[in-house]
């Protein structure tokens, strides 16, 4: 059973949010603010964490930062509608989506499952990207692993959310060419979600920082304006 933990200081948003999760035959975890949710999660990691950003003791950035140092548990945020910037900075620590407040459960639910899906089509089974057969693709210092959902750089693990892991890959498999926001949209994205432009750049941005926290001379992915990204070859 997929285990869900859900952190909000509205308790009738973790009520309502759980019977509806959990009529969808998910086991869901809840907590009252970050910092009891960063004790438990540390304790006992879900497959996949709901946050809202606004909550006492430690808000929902402040505990993604302090996980992403140790995990890439796919995160779904819960915003209110005034709060963009607070997306942007979300992305570039690595949150896999967001939902606006007020929401239907229905659409939460299928988010849910829409980053689920996107972590299973990777992991479960062997299964493979897009028509790949191989599971751990090589080019040169890079090395992915897609069952694992590992990567590495001259032999160092390289922690990976999985939506940056998808854009990596898309670019990496056929380093050289050129990728567009539209296609890196495609490789990372369910077709129910709708991102812009920034969030590519701001994972694309991210991607760079990780990969410089390794290796400071990391200058594989170049940005061709106006165009997109591409994965240089070796």
């Amino acid at each position: 059973m997929t285990t869900i933990a859900l952190v909000d200081d509205d308790r009738n948003i973790l009520t309502s949010v759980s019977i509806a999760l959990e009529s969808e035959g998910f086991k869901v975890d809840t907590y009252t603010d970050g910092a009891s949710a960063l004790d438990g999660l540390t304790a006992k990691m879900p497959d996949l964490a709901i946050f809202d950003i606004k909550m006492p003791r430690m808000d929902g950035m402040e505990l993604l930062r302090r996980l992403r140092q140790n995990s890439d548990l796919p995160v779904i945020f819960l915003t209110s509608k005034d709060e963009e910037i607070d997306e942007l900075f979300g992305l570039k620590m690595g949150a896999d989506d967001f939902i606006k407040k007020p929401f239907s459960q229905r659409l939460l639910v299928e988010r849910v499952r829409s980053v689920i899906r996107r972590v299973s089509a990777r992991t479960e089974n062997g299964a493979k990207p897009k028509g790949e057969s191989s599971k751990t693709l090589e080019r040169g210092s890079l090395s992915m692993d897609q069952e694992r959902h590992t990567c590495t750089w001259n032999g160092k693990p390289v922690t990976l959310t999985v939506t940056e892991f998808l854009i990596l890959y898309s670019l990496a498999q056929r380093p050289g060419v050129v990728k567009s926001r539209d296609s890196l949209m495609d490789a990372a994205y369910d077709d129910q979600i709708y991102v812009d432009d920034r969030t590519i750049d701001s994972h694309i941005k991210r991607l760079r920082k990780k990969f410089k926290a390794v290796d400071t001379t990391f200058d594989m992915i170049d940005t061709l304006y106006g165009v997109g990204y591409r994965f240089k070859e070796s």
